[in-house]
This record gives structure tokens, C-alpha cells and sequence, in this order.
């Protein structure tokens, strides 16, 4: 049984399964899916993740050097707008790493140009709010309207949920079967079964062939733990999330539900990324202690 290694910030079941470097085989299936290339030497690709550097509470899931190419792939179980600014952040902290690295022999004071591997940002996507199979989110969607920015960011969100993205699935083995492992633990605690139990049977019901299902048993605590974990933010976001519309409608207007809807994406969002779930579930059920949240943070 493989040894589960203990880690100050919680892994997600996605970064779990594709961020590991004894998994690379994986995570090289998951690029030639999304890139439509064949490589086949797991060794080409070279992690790069920040595992310690943090901005504010937030860590990038995975980055990795291949070819002539830094990806950075992210997993929300929420659409998230601002996926370009926080893959721009984390972009620029493994740059700055890549840079400081003297094996790359960068000299940003050079006369001559210096050449970097060209960022690629990916956001896999399997929450259940309806989305097509492919999307852009643009930077230039976080600046005022009309405005001529100089820095631009686009970030392809796929959707990843069982059923969508054949093709993608069809080339990526390890994705298809993550795939179905979540699907069959939501539909299982959507049954009515514990996610605990859900998470065990899901895991088992992964065909014997499956590249995932042997990792996924050796580490089965742990992998029920991140079930469980990611299953009750989801609950508790879609609690707030009726939270907000209760409040739109109470004040009769449609500006009001909007208005609700972003601030409270903007709480979620900071909470999330400062690892305070269990404020995400107070806050679900304690409206008093969301306007002091909203407080805190200032979202107004």
C-alpha cells in the first residue's frame, strides 16, 4: 500500500491523481488529450507546481514543463470567472522560478531576446451547473469596459463531467475514469448513501482494468476524505447560492439577485482560497454571519 503524504494544504481529488510525479504517465495522457499530441515518454514532462510559495492562501493544482510549453491546468467544481487572474498570478510565480533557475541560463538584462516556454491555461470543470463542453474566460473580462489593457490571459475551461468531451475523454483514460468515478459517487449520495460509503463503492466499481482504480484503493482513505471534503463545499456553495436569489427576490428586483450572486461568488471565492470551509458551511445557514464576513473582506 502506497504511503499518503501529508501536506499542509489539502490536495484535491483531481490534483491528487494528475499532480503527483509518480503519476506522470497520467498527466501526459491528460496533455495529449487536451493538445491532441503522442508523447510517450513520461520523463519529457517536468512538474512544475509551487508546492510551498503562496499568494494569498492560494496554490496553483498543477504546472508542468513540456516541449516548448508551461500548462497550467486547474479543477473547479464551480464556474469561476476569475480563473484568469489567479492563473495569471501563478504563472507568474513559476516564471519567476523558471527564470531564477540557472539550468535555463535567462538573462533578463540581456540585449538579446530571451526565450521562454509559451504559458498554456486549462481549467477542468465538473460542477453541475450546465456548461458547454468548451469555453474561453478572458482577462480583459476583469477590466472596465472599453479599457486597452496590455496584459491578456485566456484560460480554456473544459467541461469534464461524465458524458461531456468525448473525444477529450476517448484519449485520456485516466480523465475518463475520474470522470466516472465522480459521476457514480454523486449519484450514490444522491441515492441516499453516506458520501463515506459512496466514495468506497465508487471506487470499486471502477472496472478492474482501470489505470486509476489500484492508486485510488491504495490511497482509499484519503481519497474518501477529498470526496467527502469536496462534496460539502458543493452543498454549501449551492445552499448560499439560494441564499443570495432569497435575498434578490426579497428585494424585488433582478439587479438585486445579481447583486447577490457576485458578492457572494466574491466570499466563496476568498473563502475557498484561504482554506476556511467550515466558514462556507456556517455562512450557508447564518445569514447574520455572512453580512460579517462580507464585513471582513469588504465586499460590499
Amino acid at each position: 500500500m502506497s504511503e499518503v503524504i501529508n501536506r499542509s494544504s489539502k490536495d484535491r481529488l483531481f490534483r491528487f491523481i494528475f499532480g503527483r510525479p509518480e503519476n506522470k504517465v497520467w498527466t501526459l495522457s491528460l496533455y495529449n488529450a487536451v493538445n491532441g499530441s503522442h508523447y510517450t515518454d513520461p520523463d519529457a514532462l517536468e512538474i512544475t507546481t509551487i508546492e510551498d510559495a503562496l499568494y494569498m492562501s492560494m496554490k496553483n493544482d498543477l504546472s508542468f514543463l513540456i516541449a516548448d510549453t508551461i500548462n497550467f491546468y486547474e479543477h473547479q467544481a464551480s464556474v469561476n470567472p476569475n480563473m484568469p487572474i489567479r492563473m495569471l498570478i501563478y504563472a507568474g510565480m513559476v516564471y519567476s522560478k523558471y527564470v531564477e533557475d540557472e539550468r535555463n541560463h535567462i538573462n533578463l538584462y540581456s540585449s538579446r531576446q530571451q526565450m521562454l516556454p509559451a504559458p498554456k491555461l486549462v481549467c477542468f470543470y465538473n460542477g453541475l451547473q450546465e456548461q458547454p463542453d468548451r469555453t474561453v474566460l478572458r482577462l480583459q473580462s476583469a477590466f472596465p469596459q472599453g479599457a486597452e489593457a496590455d496584459i491578456a490571459a485566456n484560460v480554456t475551461m473544459l467541461n469534464i463531467n461524465y458524458g461531456r468531451n468525448r473525444a477529450l475523454m476517448d484519449m485520456s483514460r485516466p480523465l475518463n475514469d475520474y470522470a466516472v468515478f465522480v459521476q457514480n459517487f454523486r449519484q450514490k449520495v444522491s441515492a441516499g448513501m453516506s458520501a463515506d460509503d459512496s466514495a468506497a463503492a465508487a471506487i470499486d466499481e471502477l472496472p478492474d482494468d482501470s489505470p486509476i482504480k489500484g492508486f485510488l484503493l491504495s490511497n482509499k482513505a484519503e481519497v474518501k476524505r477529498m470526496c467527502i471534503t469536496e462534496y460539502d463545499e458543493v452543498r454549501n456553495m449551492n445552499m448560499l447560492r439560494e441564499e443570495a436569489r432569497a435575498e434578490g427576490r426579497a428585494e424585488g428586483m433582478e439587479k438585486g439577485m445579481e447583486k447577490g450572486e457576485s458578492k457572494l461568488g466574491a466570499l466563496i471565492d476568498r473563502l475557498l482560497s484561504l482554506g476556511r470551509n467550515s466558514d462556507v458551511a456556517r455562512a450557508a445557514t447564518d445569514s447574520e454571519y455572512r453580512q460579517q464576513l462580507y464585513k471582513e473582506f469588504q465586499i460590499a
